[in-house]
């Protein structure tokens, strides 16, 4: 599965991923650790973020 981070991290290596299909989510520094979450959740917290 691929996996996207934020345009705004750039080369940085210390970013939060989102799974391509928005069922999980990773810290790029472990990429072997994944947290699963709801398409709703990960829509939710984007939202909230944006703001």
């Amino acid at each position: 599965m691929e996996w996207r981070k934020s345009s705004r991290s750039g080369e940085t290596s210390n970013c939060v991923e989102l799974r391509q299909d928005l069922a999980a989510i990773r810290d790029s520094k472990r990429p072997t650790v994944e947290l699963p979450a709801s398409r709703t959740a990960v829509r939710t917290l984007i939202a909230a973020l944006t703001r």
